[in-house]
């Protein structure tokens, strides 16, 4: 599929989107929505109505990324305003995926809920994608990948310090625990495979986007050593996870600001927060850099 067709297939999507989930919304927000527990609503920021011109502004703005033919970069930022904006939205998705994982979803799971969330979160997915190609037709210089270039020593650099500032994020929630105390969290099984998973999420994922590993099975894999990695079992968790990330514990902050309850002091919940916020930012920007290098050539310009 070249550029313009893959182009015009996402704003189809996107508008489509915005028809049905914006539908959706201007319904439950007319009075027909259902109590989510525990507090009623199954977005975070955008009740009410207050999301329904947010997937309307999705829908237009793809539409005109589509039909611009020159490089703007108020639309795009705007584009990508929109897109963070429905990550926001959908930021409760990360602690509920991660309880399904741990087979533990909770006493207030609800189905209707994490479909709802998870739409939302596709939505931006959708229109992130869209603004991608837009970026990609309107700044490159070659006609068929309209790729701009490869990835220089200086994006090299960022990334590799970005990885180590995952791990450094990590490390610090894990300091900022220790200095409250786990309080028997180490006897809770669903709690310890939670943290093995963070160690991999923190310590492994951000290594391997960065380092020759992540792109070929070391030799003590068994079966697979010496085989290249799919680059997408990186580059899903390592995206998926850094936006997780910086929605959920960004929306936080904000709820934090507010003036919001919690049993935790407020200098914890900073250091904590600040430390995953970090943290995904790393793996964006180390997941970016891994995306450029495992691409796949172009035919006509070799990049």
């Amino acid at each position: 599929m070249d550029t313009i067709s893959r182009t015009r297939t996402l704003t189809y999507a996107v508008a489509g989107w915005a028809i049905l989930y914006g539908g959706l919304r201007a319904v439950w927000a007319a009075g027909a929505a259902p109590s989510f527990p525990p507090f009623g609503w199954d977005l975070v920021g955008f009740t009410g109505w207050w999301s329904v011109p947010l997937c309307a502004a999705a829908g237009v703005l793809a539409v005109a990324l589509y039909r611009a033919d020159t490089w703007q970069p108020l639309l795009a930022a705007a584009a990508w305003a929109v897109a963070g904006a429905l990550v926001a939205a959908a930021a409760i998705l990360l602690p509920e995926l991660v309880g399904l994982l741990l087979l533990s979803p909770g006493p207030h799971f609800d189905p209707l809920a994490l479909a709802s969330r998870l739409a939302c979160a596709g939505g931006a997915v959708l229109l992130g994608l869209a603004t991608a190609a837009y970026q990609r037709r309107t700044r490159g210089d070659c006609p068929s990948c309209c790729r701009v270039g490869t990835p220089g020593p200086r994006t090299r650099r960022t990334a590799f310090w970005a990885a180590y500032l995952a791990v450094a994020g990590l490390a610090a929630r894990f300091a900022a625990q220790a200095v409250v105390g786990f309080d028997g969290l180490i006897q809770d099984p669903a709690i310890i495979a939670l943290e093995v998973g963070m160690l991999l999420a923190g310590g492994l994922l951000p290594l391997a986007l960065v380092h020759g590993w992540g792109r070929i099975w070391p030799r003590w894999v068994p079966f697979l050593a010496g085989r290249t990695i799919p680059r997408l079992l990186l580059l899903v968790p390592g995206f998926g996870l850094g936006a997780g990330l910086v929605a959920y514990f960004g929306m936080g902050f904000v709820q934090l600001a507010s003036g919001s309850d919690s049993e935790f002091s407020d200098a914890f919940l900073v250091a904590a927060m600040s430390a995953y916020v970090i943290w995904g930012v790393a793996l964006l920007i180390a997941g970016t850099d891994y995306h450029l290098r495992t691409r796949r050539a172009c035919a006509h310009c070799g990049r």
